[in-house]
């Protein structure tokens, strides 16, 4: 993730640890922060909620009921407002800092978002959707990517319309924000919730039923559900359609199995539910950059 030359033009480095440039709309504030030199337990805190994104370099995060973790570029954390965390900065450098987004979000915007995914996109069972109270620690899928990607060239552009802009970005980073929310509650707890939530009783009958062929038409029945509107309300919570969420899962199995040197690889593709090894071949490749056989090499 680049910062644009206006960035850099812009900003006065003003301190080494936790140097802040803060660009401010009606909705948002952006605040980038360089650090260059090592530090430890510097605290940081945000009145509003806060989307925390890692540009370069690393971070060792002390936060509350959580063990310290590495925060590294191409995740993100979502915290409430008013979430005290203590940072380390075991790396950074004066020729190499570490740099940190930090988006702050008024919470009467992510209200109105949320209000409005419950009348148009209501979740399954009668359940709704809403703001995450914990520390939600993610890495980016490539539309989250993209949508930081796009709000970092918009704060820092000079446009008279880039309010109008960033709300309609901040608008679909909560959307997808909440979806990618769901899917991590529904991997680490859908055993838990498959009695009485559909989905997460698909889910699970997904994960046990890897090596099976899989049909929308068959999910469906098990969710006493039409097709499409299987498709949709899986698609509109979670964020992926089935099929993709299918392959994704297939690809997981297929990774952890790939670290036996001793598994041949279509013994492999068709222990995950794969019919066809070039098909297997493809998706393994979208997913992970190398074909199954460049990574079954690289970690054996």
């Amino acid at each position: 993730m680049e910062l644009s030359k206006s960035f850099f033009q812009g900003r006065r480095l003003e301190t080494l640890v936790e140097n802040q440039t803060t660009y401010t709309l009606q909705h948002a504030e952006m605040h980038v922060f360089e650090t260059h030199q090592q530090a430890e337990r510097v605290l940081l805190k945000f009145d509003q909620p806060v989307l925390a994104s890692m540009l370069q370099g690393k971070k060792l995060m002390h936060l509350r009921d959580q063990e310290a973790f590495e925060f590294l570029p191409g995740e993100s954390l979502i915290l409430p407002s008013n979430e005290v965390m203590y940072i380390d900065f075991p790396e950074a450098q004066m020729d190499n800092p570490t740099r940190c987004l930090a988006m702050s979000i008024d919470d009467q915007k992510i209200k109105q978002v949320i209000a409005r995914m419950n009348e148009v996109m209501p979740k399954v069972d009668q359940g709704e959707w809403g703001f995450m109270n914990y520390n939600f620690h993610f890495t980016n899928d490539i539309a989250i990517y993209q949508i930081i990607q796009r709000l970092l060239f918009l704060f820092t552009e000079n446009h008279p319309s880039k309010d109008l802009f960033v709300d309609n970005m901040l608008q679909e980073l909560i959307v997808r924000s909440l979806q990618a929310d769901a899917r991590k509650i529904y991997n680490e707890k859908a055993l838990s919730l498959s009695g009485n939530n559909r989905l997460a009783y698909i889910i699970r009958y997904i994960r046990e039923n890897l090596d099976q062929p899989l049909t929308i038409q068959e999910l469906s029945e098990k969710a006493y559900m039409s097709e499409s509107n299987f498709h949709r309300v899986f698609k509109t919570e979670l964020g992926i359609s089935p099929v993709n969420f299918i392959n994704h899962e297939r690809i997981k199995r297929a990774t952890s199995l790939l670290n036996d040197p001793k598994k041949r690889i279509k013994e492999i593709c068709m222990e995950c539910g794969f019919n066809s090894m070039s098909y297997f071949n493809r998706v393994f490749k979208k997913e992970n950059e190398v074909s199954p056989s460049e990574y079954q090499a690289r970690v054996n």
